[in-house]
């Protein structure tokens, strides 16, 4: 069969990419086209664009690349009906998939979601397209399927792919002593600083993060920086800090952490899964934080306590993150052991929660089902 995957950011990619493994196993005449990155592109079939000249984040920006956005969109619904594929798997990205969705169904094309969008978080009018526009939704959050009966869309969970990502990453894992000299760093305990994949998301998080290096003398600071950064981008913002930059290594960063500072996002489950205490942080553009004020209906922002419905990890957003609070938080991660105990038998129960691995292979085994009867 063929397939049209898109996927819109790195999350997106490399859950895009483990899914394709699985097709391959299910269906093994499956030929693929795709938006998405590397991950995705190393998987086989045809990069047609790269989430790099799609990923535009907050109202602000959005705004200011909407004639970009409405080119893409063009050429998408177009490359779709020349390929004509089986069906189409779209990967979260719900501004510009549920616009591809609603065309997939107009022309007869089978539309799989993949990665539900944060519907219960904000934009439930959302939830009206995807009941006219979607065959099938394939959630990785085990609070969403009861969600969606109230509205009586058929959901299925199988698991969070993010489970097999850091399971993999396990089996391969490094000493801590074979990552220190591999990056020529020094034998001291390291603090992770994990400031996102997006350049927006960097600005506004990673000069927070660094304003705590000078408060933990006896600490090795790291970031874990993002292969579609430039390097001179962190440069700029790290300078006159002792920091490490450390490209394309952000399982290892975490494994081999002490505490972590996360901005919000799937690194948060991973940091979790990878049983790393964390802070959760989280700054953005001002006007798309305020508005992000009014149309949240959520207490939280972080997977893992969305997943567990309680505060399993301190969230610390906007004007609340400060050096002052995040040092005050990252005292209690690093000195307090009953603090530190706890979280850690939480994050426990987060797994037991999400289920077991090959999370990626059953969702796959699954779709191919339906679309062979």
């Amino acid at each position: 069969m063929k397939y049209y995957i898109i996927a819109g950011e790195a999350s997106g990619d490399l859950h895009g990419s483990n899914l394709i493994k699985g097709l391959r196993k299910s269906d093994k005449e499956a030929q693929f086209r795709l938006w998405g990155g590397d991950l995705m592109e190393q998987e086989g079939g045809k990069l047609v664009r790269n989430y790099r000249d799609l990923a535009f984040m907050g109202y602000v920006e959005v705004l200011r690349n909407i004639r970009v956005i409405k080119r893409n969109l063009d050429f998408c619904k177009q490359d779709i009906i020349n390929y004509s594929p089986d069906v189409l798997i779209l990967i979260d990205y719900p501004g510009f998939n549920l616009k591809i969705a609603q065309f997939g169904k107009k022309h007869g094309i089978k539309v799989f979601y993949y990665i539900s969008p944060k519907v219960w978080a904000w934009k439930e009018g959302r939830v009206k397209k995807i009941k006219r526009y979607v065959d099938r939704m394939f959630s990785i959050l085990p609070f969403e399927v009861e969600y969606y009966k109230t509205f009586q869309i058929e959901v299925e969970y199988q698991g969070n792919p993010v489970l097999d990502a850091v399971t993999r990453a396990e089996a391969e894992m490094e000493s801590r002593e074979a990552f220190l000299a591999r990056n020529q760093l020094p034998d001291k305990p390291v603090i992770g600083l994990i400031p996102g994949s997006r350049k927006q998301e960097i600005k506004y998080n990673l000069p927070v993060m660094l304003q705590t290096i000078r408060s933990y003398p006896g600490h090795q600071f790291i970031i874990a920086c993002s292969q579609m950064i430039e390097r001179d981008y962190y440069l700029k913002l790290t300078e006159g800090y002792d920091v490490q930059l450390i490209y394309g290594q952000t399982y290892s960063v975490m494994n081999h952490a002490e505490a972590a500072l996360v901005t919000s996002g799937t690194a948060t489950l991973e940091a979790a899964l990878l049983r790393v205490p964390q802070v959760v942080c989280y700054r953005a553009n001002l006007i798309g934080m305020l508005i992000a004020y009014l149309l949240l209906k959520v207490h939280f922002i972080s997977l893992v306590n969305l997943i567990m419905e309680e505060e399993v990890v301190r969230e610390m957003l906007q004007y609340k993150l400060t050096s002052a609070s995040l040092k005050a938080e990252l005292d209690k991660l690093l000195y307090d052991q009953q603090y530190r105990q706890t979280m850690l038998e939480n994050y426990d129960y987060l797994h037991d929660r999400i289920g077991p691995p090959g999370v990626s292979e059953r969702i796959a085994a699954r779709m191919v089902g339906i679309l062979t009867g």
